[in-house]
């Protein structure tokens, strides 16, 4: 059974793959929900697609607002439906000299990450082009309330805010179609942002790209539906739709494009 669901992903996907079998058998085994640490789009696509049709388990997901990429997911039985206080989500606003400094995305996730807690611990950073907000597990606001004092050279302070003053985020995904040849990693970089394939490689190398938020530095990496493609100074990508295939062999793609 194992064996069958791993040859319909990666490799290097196997470990979370175990762990969501895991998931599953303690949801099933003792008849009680499972809620999961923040996933990225892809991790709840392995997720749903395990999970399948099966009927004695629903799968619900939350970010701390509507259109959030990064979610907690419950795993649980069909009686169990949960509320949004379930999914234990904090929304923390950073609190900085606004006349004075500036923050971005890289330094905020940076600054969390080197609390030490792992990236799993942290949902979507959402901005309005000037205040910050970021989402975090409840078991972590403490912590990360004391750790987080500054960011970078700049004074912050974290505060914690209700549902009803989440920022409205300035992001702007535009929904575009390609044809691609393949769906390597600096060939999609290359076609999306107009630039050589050789340009995409090398900052695909140099480590200017990253996948789901994570540094990748292999050109010829596959990518796969709902990947999230970072690229330094460029933008965001998104593999929203597999299409199939051209009759010239090409792939059809639908793709959600973060233009910086």
């Amino acid at each position: 059974m194992i064996e069958n669901v791993y040859q319909h992903f990666r490799k290097e996907e196997q470990p979370f793959i175990d762990n969501v079998i895991g998931w599953i058998r303690s949801v099933e085994d003792q008849y009680t929900p499972y809620l999961t640490n923040f996933l990225d789009p892809r991790q709840l696509h392995i997720v749903k697609t395990i999970v399948g049709k099966n009927n004695e388990i629903n799968i619900h997901s939350f970010g701390g607002y509507e259109a959030a990429e990064r979610v907690r997911a419950f795993i649980c039985p069909t009686y169990f439906t949960p509320k949004q206080e379930d999914f234990e989500i904090t929304i923390f606003e950073i609190r900085y000299p606004v006349k004075f400094a500036s923050l971005s995305h890289g330094k905020v996730l940076g600054t969390l990450l080197s609390t030490g807690l792992k990236r799993d611990y942290f949902g979507d950073i959402i901005s309005d082009g000037t205040r910050w907000q970021v989402f975090v597990e409840n078991s972590t606001k403490g912590y990360i309330e004391q750790q987080v004092i500054s960011i970078g050279k700049v004074a912050v302070r974290m505060e914690e805010k209700n549902y009803t003053e989440i920022l409205l985020p300035i992001d702007n995904w535009m929904i575009e179609s390609q044809t691609v040849s393949s769906m390597r990693l600096d060939t999609l970089v290359s076609s999306v942002f107009k630039i050589s394939r050789q340009r995409a490689k090398q900052m695909i190398e140099s480590g200017k790209v990253k996948l789901n938020w994570v540094e990748l530095n292999r050109p010829d990496f596959e990518i796969g539906l709902l990947d999230i493609v970072s690229v330094r100074g460029y933008g965001r990508l998104q593999v929203q739709e597999i299409e199939g295939k051209t009759k010239k062999d090409k792939w059809r793609l639908q793709l959600g494009v973060l233009h910086k």
